[in-house]
């Protein structure tokens, strides 16, 4: 069992930037492929960024190319979300999920945190 935990959420202009946090309860952690999915208010559960468990390999949904970032820190079973250029449509409640296969399908994650808020102002 993997249990997550997100931070890092609240308000911020469009244009900013806030930074999400994602710890996990397990050492095993490094062994899943992490991601970042969101959901706005009556829409679906969309996929934003995942990171394999090495690292080194990285794919982000194409609405938030080139101004979010992953990254992940083994050693202390964090993953983080570094997002810039705010934009308003970029408002939902993000969420942390673990696989050990991972992908772009909600579906397929079995571990979530219980999501933070993020909302962007114009």
């Amino acid at each position: 069992q993997v249990q997550l935990a997100e931070s890092g959420g609240g308000l911020a202009q469009a244009g900013g930037s806030l930074r999400l946090s994602c710890v996990a309860s397990r050492r095993t952690f490094r062994n899943y492929e992490m991601a970042w999915f969101r959901q706005a208010p009556g829409k679906e559960r969309e996929f934003v960024v995942a990171i394999a468990w090495s690292g080194d390999i990285t794919y982000y949904g194409d609405s938030v190319k080139g101004r979010f970032t992953i990254s992940r820190d083994s050693a202390k079973n964090t993953v983080y979300l570094q997002m810039n250029n705010l934009k308003p449509e970029d408002t939902a409640v993000y969420y942390c999920a673990a696989d050990s296969v991972g992908g772009t399908d909600y579906s397929k994650y079995d571990y979530w945190g219980q999501g933070t808020q993020v909302t962007v102002s114009s």
